[in-house]
């Protein structure tokens, strides 16, 4: 085993990064533990997998992924083991690994169950307790009971209607570049090698897949696939989001920042 990698929706205000850290550290002190990201939007379930999906492979072979994101979306909360790719992932069973891998999860374990006679500690410790066992054992040799996803979200699914494809935002970075929910394979199966058209406000619209920013001029618009095969659309040194008024889309939310995508 490599390393431990930490995502969540903790942010940086309080001490619950910290107190996650010092709980591992007791358990398996001569793991490196590394922070993905603990700046996931609440309850963005889309846009922690995408970053989970986006970051996962980047690591040896080993790594165990424990993601926190949303530990308590469901009223008894229930901790997974999953191995995949050679990759083992700790999450709650809230959606979040069905939405990361496209494929099917064939090897999948329950953990532990949070009721009302359990806290956030002692979900950690559970954690702690199994990534150290994993340093010596397989997964199929913890003596967990197998089980499958209880939660599989099947929106936030590019939904295409006829020629059109409508998508949502999942993603902005830190230069505003904007993330949508359209992988290049579902662009291409859908596509056909046709030309399209992605349409904005003011009449703006992008017609061609750049391969880098550098392929328009400077303060021009484009769109591209990025490293973990998604639509981005983006201006070279300029605020994609701000000029189009794009924000992340949320699921219960009246107003949608959609993105359209037109094949002729």
């Amino acid at each position: 085993m490599s390393c431990i990698t930490l995502l969540s929706d903790f942010g940086l205000m309080d001490a619950s990064v910290a107190t996650t850290k010092g709980i591992l550290m007791q358990h398996t002190p001569l793991l490196p533990i590394v922070d993905v990201s603990h700046l996931v939007e609440p309850y963005h379930l889309q846009q922690a997998a995408y970053i989970l999906a986006s970051s996962y492979r980047h690591f040896e072979k080993g790594t165990v992924h424990l993601i926190l994101f949303d530990i308590f979306s469901e009223k008894q909360p229930r901790l997974l083991l999953c191995e995949r790719e050679g990759y083992f992932f700790l999450a709650p069973d809230n959606g979040i690994l069905p939405l990361t891998f496209a494929e099917p999860i064939q090897e999948m374990w329950s953990c532990f169950e949070l009721t009302s006679n359990y806290s956030f500690k002692d979900w950690i410790e559970r954690c702690a307790e199994i990534i150290h066992k994993l340093q010596s054992k397989t997964a199929k040799d913890l003596g967990l009971e197998r089980c499958e996803i209880k939660n599989a979200p099947q929106h936030w699914q590019p939904k295409v209607n006829g020629s059109e494809v409508e998508c949502h935002v999942i993603h902005i970075d830190r230069f505003e570049n904007v993330v949508v929910n359209i992988t290049k394979k579902q662009f291409e199966t859908i596509g056909q090698g046709r030309p399209f058209s992605i349409n904005f406000m003011r009449s703006e619209s992008i017609t061609e897949i750049s391969a880098h920013y550098s392929n328009v001029k400077e303060s021009d618009k484009l769109c591209r696939f990025n490293s973990a095969g998604f639509l981005e659309i983006a201006i070279n040194h300029g605020n994609a989001a701000s000029l189009f008024g794009l924000r992340l889309s949320r699921e219960h939310h009246i107003v949608y920042n959609t993105i359209k995508i037109v094949f002729e």
